[in-house]
Order: structure tokens, then sequence, then C-alpha cells
């Protein structure tokens, strides 16, 4: 559960507010946005929680869709997840990490250049972010449970944080109630906005809300290091999202009772240091920066435990290089995938492009999920027979919800951001020539592994 919540709420919370504000013209839809996006989420948690129970092993979604739908389709996810959406949210948590220690220590904040070429720059705040991208991986290559160690010291530390911000805003700080009820100059500006344009803009806001919501799918990709999958894993998914959503709505609200809603989608783009200002003092700003630092410390020590083990599943399979499926047999680690995929983040990292690059996939990732979702009923005609230790609740009509809700979501995204969207589909499409490589030269890529992980978180 530390290692689903921790992992979804990074950076995300504190920055995506303002775009939110920005398409939605009232107080309720942006509060509504996000209660919205967390009970979507939660409708796919239920049918992950089945498969996951089901299937408690190294790589989550990536064994859902090649039990449900063979190894092509699992390949391109895998593909996807390696290339892009893995390594990029390590990219991404590592530079925004960095960026806000800089904040704080000014020595080494993006302000100062090392190495220049054109428009190109090496700061320090690179060079932070590859030595945290380097220690966390590390850590987890040392040991699960030293990593887990990790990861609940920093997401203590940050829930503390929070729940003093919220609890002292509303307690203490210099906010209105007001700013609940007043719509936003978006509202006035298009006052007979038909109900389908809101509906639209809803849909695009739910863009940021997913990418907020993103990482509950850890869980599973690390279930075959938990000691009780088939217990923990459908009760980690479950409980974890809803605590997220409750957070997060609390965050909100801290935000829209500190600044009202127009303030919000023109201010600046940390909207939790605008609000800390707003609520206490202008003082407050160093302390908001540490802690998205340390918000940002803490889930990529999740994505770094947990998205190394889909490369490892793809070259168990034969459709990755060989050595990621290598599990050194002193810490019980995939060594070689973990620093593969750290190698890869700290390039994306020194690149400047891998925030671009995530907001193509994610459009492609919410199709991944809805597709996943869908391989529940594949999977109960397929295998009536396997055990189910949880069975979806809701079953069908909640998984199905969720494949039409996601489905309808990314049409509207297609039509609303047809660039990015199919930007997302080439990079996916990328990966077919590798899948028919190793599909022909790596079928006996899994006897190559040395062991497997060990059950020891």
């Amino acid at each position: 559960m530390m290692l689903l919540v921790g992992g979804i709420i990074g950076s995300a919370i504190f920055l995506t507010s303002r775009d939110i504000a920005a398409e939605l013209p009232t107080p309720l839809l942006f509060m509504g946005v996000w209660i919205v996006g967390g009970l979507v989420s939660l409708l796919a948690c239920f049918a992950f929680a089945e498969m996951g129970a089901m299937y408690p092993q190294a790589g989550g979604q990536y064994v859902y869709l090649r039990e449900a739908f063979g190894d092509f389709i699992a390949f391109l996810y895998g593909w996807m997840y390696f290339t892009v959406v893995g390594s990029g949210t390590l990219a991404a948590l590592a530079v925004a990490a960095a960026s806000y220690f800089g904040v704080i220590v000014p020595a080494i904040s993006a302000q100062h250049i090392v190495v220049a070429a054109g428009s190109w720059q090496l700061t320090r705040a690179h060079i932070v972010a590859l030595g945290v991208i380097a220690l966390l991986t590390w850590i987890n290559i040392i040991g699960v449970k030293k990593a887990a160690v990790l990861q609940n010291i920093a997401g203590w530390l940050k829930y503390a944080a929070m729940a003093t911000f919220v609890v002292l805003g509303f307690a203490i700080g210099k906010g209105s109630l007001a700013h609940f009820h007043a719509a936003s100059s978006t509202a006035t500006a298009v006052p007979h906005a038909s109900n389908w344009s809101l509906l639209s803009a809803f849909g695009v806001a739910l863009i940021a809300v997913f990418w907020a919501y993103d990482g509950w799918v850890y869980v599973g990709q690390a279930a075959g290091e938990v000691k009780r999958p088939e217990r923990d894993i459908p009760r980690a998914l479950i409980l974890g999202l809803l605590l997220v959503c409750a957070i997060y709505v609390s965050m909100n609200a801290a935000y829209l009772f500190a600044l009202p809603l127009p303030q919000i989608a023109a201010g600046e783009e940390t909207t939790a240091r605008a609000a800390a200002a707003a609520l206490f003092s202008p003082a407050m700003g160093k302390w908001i920066a540490a802690l998205v630092a340390v918000s940002c410390f803490g889930a990529l020590s999740s994505a770094i435990l947990s998205e190394a083990r889909v490369s490892y599943a793809m070259a168990e399979d034969g459709l990755f290089f060989r050595r990621m499926a290598r599990v050194n047999p002193r810490w019980r680690t995939p060594v070689f995938s973990l620093r593969a995929q750290a190698v890869w983040g700290g390039m994306l990292a020194l690149s400047g492009r891998y925030d671009q690059i995530f907001t193509y996939i994610m459009f492609v990732q919410v199709l991944s999920y809805g597709l996943a979702v869908a391989g529940l009923f594949v999977l109960r005609r397929k295998r009536p027979d396997l055990p189910r230790p949880y069975r979806c609740t809701g079953y069908p009509v909640l998984p199905a919800l969720y494949v039409t809700i996601a489905g309808l979501w990314a049409l509207n995204t297609l039509w609303q951001r047809p660039v990015e969207s199919l930007a997302g589909i080439i990079i996916v499409a990328l990966g077919l020539p590798g899948y028919f490589y190793w599909r022909r030269h790596g079928g006996d890529a899994h006897t190559s592994a040395t062991a497997h992980p060990a059950a020891s978180s």
C-alpha cells in the first residue's frame, strides 16, 4: 500500500491544478474532476486486483496482457513502458526532485550551467538528478527490503507534511470559503457553452488527472516480491487508491480555499507554493519546495523498484535483451534491468525532452489500461478454473464501464489533442521491428535467468 501511494503521489498534485483550473469553469467541476478521476481509476483497480491475485508474478500488467491477448500485445506494452513511460517517469521525477532541492540549496540549482552546446545545457540540477537516480537504483539493487524501508520513510514524511498543510490551512490560513462558490472567468466568457463543450473540457482536464493518479500499477509489477500477493495485492490496490483520492481532494480543497479559481488558473506552475504563500506567508515557499522534493524522491524510489520488473518479465519470455532476466544470486534483484533502466532514464533526463514524450504516451497508457481490463473478460472465458482469491467487484458491469469510459476518453483526447495522441501511437509502433527480432532470436531467453526475485517485501 505504501508502494502504491508513495509511487502515485509525486510532483503532479503540486503542479497540475493550474492546468485543470484553466480547462474547467467552476469550483464544483474543478473539485469533481479529481473525484471522478479517482473513481474511474478505482474501476480499473477492481479488475487489476483480480488479475494480480491470479498472476502474482513480476511484470504486472505485462503479464495480464500476455495471458489474455498473447505475446504481441504484451510486448508493445512493455516496449512503450521501458522506452517512454517507465524511464520517462524516472527522468521527470529525478529532474523535479533536483529542481526543488535547488530552491532550498541554490548552489545546486538549474541556474548554474556546467556545459552548454547550442540550445542544450547541462546544469548542476541535471547532475543532482543523475546522482539521485544512481543512489536509488543502488539501494534497489542491494535489496528490496532496504528499498521498502527508504520508501516508507520518504512516504510518511510527505504524508505528514501534506496533512499539516491541509489542517493548518483550514484552521489558521488566510483563505475564504467563498472561493468554493465563485465561478471562474471562463464561465462568464462562455455563458452559453454547450453541455458537450463542458464534457469535452472535462475530458481534457482528465488527462492531467489521470497522469496524477498514474502509478497504481506498481503493486502488480512487484507482485513477485510480495509475500502474500493473493491477499495483499487486492487490498493494496483498492485501499491505496482510495487513500490517494482522499489526499488529492484534500489538497485541492486547500488550494481552492487559499486562491480563487481564476487565480489558480493564471498563477504560477507550483500551485502548492502559491497557496501556501496566500494561506500563511511567502516565506513558506522553501518549505513547499522541500515537500515537493521529498515527494518526488519517494515516488522515484517506488518507480525504480517496480518498473524494472516489466523489462525483467519481458526478457524471461524471450522478448527483450536476455541479460534483463538475470537475477543476482546474492541480492535476488534484477540488477541489469535496474541498471539499464537507470541509464536510459538518465539519458532522457539530460535530453530535456522526456516531459514532452511522456505527454504523448499518456494517451496510449490509458488505452493499455482499458485493454488490460478488457482482458479480464477474456481470462474469465479462457481460464475459468484458475484460482481467483479475489473476484472483481461489480463484474461484469464495473469493468465494462471502465472500458467504455477509457474508450470515450481516448476518442475525445484524439480529437482534442491529435498530434500528441498520434505521436504516442507512433512511439509504440517503433517497437515492431524489435518484436519480430526478439521473437525470432530470443525464444530461449528465460533460461538465462539465474534465479527468481525473492518474495522478500
